[in-house]
């Protein structure tokens, strides 16, 4: 029988970020964004232990939540912003093997700012380093999107210089002539313990590739980053790790659309007269898109706990029938399917609220508005980038109908 080798995941995420302020902690397409680098660690077979090093008091507790281990905190000397791998690495080893006498054979790295991973990936990782008994480490890398050769450095009065100059004008060659090049990435690196505590490296010497799919380059280091990021994680359909359950697909065969009513077609606000007549904010896109996926031949159906007139006039103006004084939205979900003669795989519920999670299981694909309860959020099978009542309801319209003229990919 082969011996397990010891593997620890550490996922560094330290609170001071600079360019994203608590960057760790942000909601990234329904979960923190650290959440996905501990599920990496937790959902790897070859991981002993998964371990978040950190400084921060809120960081700990969402970690702690989401599965890892903090056995200790990380000095707020090893927090700056100037800090290196290395010192944090040998400070996690050295007290791992102080306090509990642990000392794994190999650690990995998994950066949070790169949250997109292949399912295979750390396993793979891993499985690359043993194999090699001549190897300091591996370390994730993609085809590089620029060729290096093609680069330039610019003395300040001189010439443009190459980066790279051992083809001669290797500029002016095509690209299928120069060698392939390969960009490093955030999503694993796997050391063995010897290179960091005696070699005094994070890498040692004899680093050895981890070949990833370009598709999970994904590097937040800005806003904009972030935005792009998970754009890619919410509608393109990319199979990756995820926090919590697997998630299903937005498919094509869709004959129902469900709605709750405030918090999706509304911004969950209300507006409240002197004689108690309430009012309350929508967003005028969502009735396009109704009209243009009605017109695709998918119904449209309104489930609201409240009973109320603005609820009737709005379903009224939008052409779809409304449901209201719904105490039980799963069992009148239930019936509705039950009448249009529908499987639950030809319908989908678009909700906010812990009234709504109820109907996420009875149909093909719950969907979750951007800004809905952090409980609907982790159920959801798809997270929109909009919020309720500004332009969420429209933002699904137009999927689906990508999705009925064969234009989407949520089904890869």
């Amino acid at each position: 029988m082969v011996e397990r080798t010891e593997v620890l995941a550490v996922v560094p995420a330290r609170g001071g970020s600079k360019s994203i302020p608590r960057k760790n902690l942000g909601l990234f397409a329904g979960h923190p964004l650290i959440a996905y680098s501990i599920a990496a660690g937790l959902q790897a077979s070859s991981v002993s232990r998964v371990l978040v090093s950190t400084d921060d008091e809120e960081i700990a507790e969402v970690a702690r939540r989401y599965g890892a281990e903090l056995p200790f905190m990380r000095p707020a000397d090893l927090a700056q912003d100037d800090t290196p791998d290395l010192p944090v690495f040998e400070h996690i080893l050295r007290e791992l093997d102080q306090g509990e006498n642990y000392r794994p054979e190999i650690v990995l790295q998994l950066r949070p700012t790169s949250p997109v991973r292949p399912h295979d990936c750390v396993d793979r990782a891993v499985e690359i380093l043993r194999a090699h008994p001549e190897a300091d480490s591996v370390r994730g890398v993609v085809p590089a999107g620029q060729n290096p050769y093609k680069m330039w450095r610019l003395p300040p009065g001189k010439a443009m210089v190459p980066l790279l100059g051992e083809i001669p004008e290797a500029y002016n060659l095509p690209r299928q002539a120069l060698p392939p090049t390969y960009w490093q990435t955030g999503h694993v690196d796997a050391i063995r313990t010897s290179t960091i505590t005696l070699g005094h490296s994070m890498t040692g010497q004899a680093i050895w590739p981890l070949v990833l799919d370009a598709e999970y380059l994904v590097d937040i280091d800005t806003p904009r980053d972030w935005l792009r990021a998970e754009w890619l994680v919410l509608h393109s359909g990319i199979d990756m790790v995820r926090p919590g359950t697997a998630r299903r697909p937005l498919l094509a065969g869709v004959r129902l659309l469900v709605l709750d009513f405030d918090g999706v077609l509304t911004d969950n606000r209300v507006w409240v007269d002197g004689e108690g007549r309430e009012a309350v904010a929508a967003d005028r896109g969502d009735g396009m898109g109704i009209a243009r996926l009605k017109a695709a031949g998918v119904k449209v159906f309104v489930l609201s706990t409240e009973t109320n007139p603005v609820v009737a006039a709005r379903c009224a103006k939008l052409g779809i029938e409304c449901r209201q004084g719904i105490g039980d939205k799963a069992g009148e979900l239930k019936q509705l399917l039950a009448d249009l003669h529908l499987a639950p795989a030809e319908a989908i519920y678009l909700g906010n609220d812990v009234n709504d999670l109820g109907c996420f299981p009875l149909v093909g694909c719950g969907v979750a508005v951007a800004d809905a309860v952090p409980e609907v959020l982790s159920a959801a099978d798809v997270i929109l980038a909009h919020r309720g009542g500004r332009g969420a309801v429209r933002e699904l319209c137009e999927i689906l109908l990508s999705r009925l003229e064969g234009k989407g990919d949520h089904d890869k």
